[in-house]
């Protein structure tokens, strides 16, 4: 998982399989809490998530400035291409 593009594929397939979110309903743009009904629980859940594959430490902290699909993307692309 080390392009933009994988990390997209991921976390849409997290949204539709662990949180039940219509694929239809998940575009770069939109946003987490607002569109897509996630929460904090959610949210954190998802952070585990990409802990588990990428084997890196991913810090909570990071994530508390990301409000869409696309924020994550490049959270989460950052931190593994590092």
């Amino acid at each position: 998982m080390h392009s933009r593009q994988d990390v997209y594929q991921q976390l849409h397939d997290y949204l539709v399989e662990l949180f039940e979110v219509p694929a239809e309903d998940i575009t770069p743009d939109a946003r987490l809490f607002e569109d897509l009904d996630l929460d904090s629980i959610d949210a954190v859940d998802l952070i585990v998530k990409f802990q588990e594959i990428t084997g890196k430490k991913i810090p909570a902290m990071e994530f508390r400035s990301v409000r869409t699909v696309d924020d994550v993307v490049e959270k989460i692309h950052v931190l593994v291409s590092s």
